[in-house]
């Protein structure tokens, strides 16, 4: 089942199979309507990777904020004055 793709119809009666080929090293993604929607992989890969899936996730938040941003530039501050605002509250260190 390495990398094997399976419809969600497919996946739900073989799930015990999908876990099997996981804890035997193996991936399988779950397609829907045609669509990869998600893997299923050994528990050692993913805690391997949880460090760049926080990096990716955090990098695709910030890509949205700042489409937000700039669809909406009132929605934005100054550093300046986020910096002061931190400082007062502890949580940015003077200098």
């Amino acid at each position: 089942m390495a990398n094997h793709i399976l419809n969600s119809e497919d996946a739900r009666s073989r799930w015990r199979d999908i876990l099997d080929a996981a804890g035997m090293g193996q991936d399988v993604v779950i397609a829907r309507y045609g669509k990869p929607v998600a893997a299923v992989i050994p528990i050692a890969d993913y805690e391997a990777l949880l460090e760049e899936m926080e990096d990716m996730r955090a990098a695709r938040r910030a890509q949205a904020a700042l489409e937000a941003w700039r669809d909406d530039d009132s929605r934005g501050r100054l550093y300046s004055a986020v910096r002061e605002e931190l400082t007062a509250e502890g949580l940015l260190s003077r200098g």
